[in-house]
C-alpha cells in the first residue's frame, strides 16, 4: 500500500510517470524503506494508465466486499 500511496502522490504532483527514484525520495522523506521488487511492480502495473480510471474501477471492487 505504501508504494500505491507513494505512486499518486506523485501523480497527485503533476508527475504522470513516476520512476523507482520518485516513489523512493517520497518514501524516503518519511522514513520508510523500500523494497525494490515490490516498488518495481506497482510502477509496472500502474504506468501508463489513467490513474483516475484505475480508482474508479477499484472503488466498484470495493462495493461488492
Amino acid at each position: 500500500m505504501r508504494y500505491v500511496a507513494a505512486y499518486l502522490l506523485a501523480v497527485l504532483g503533476g508527475n504522470e510517470s513516476p520512476t523507482s527514484k520518485d516513489l523512493k525520495k517520497i518514501l524516503d522523506s518519511v522514513g520508510i524503506e523500500t523494497d525494490d521488487e515490490r516498488m518495481n511492480k506497482v510502477i509496472s502495473e500502474l504506468n501508463g494508465k489513467n490513474i483516475e480510471d484505475v480508482i474508479a474501477q477499484g472503488k466498484y471492487s470495493l462495493l461488492s466486499v
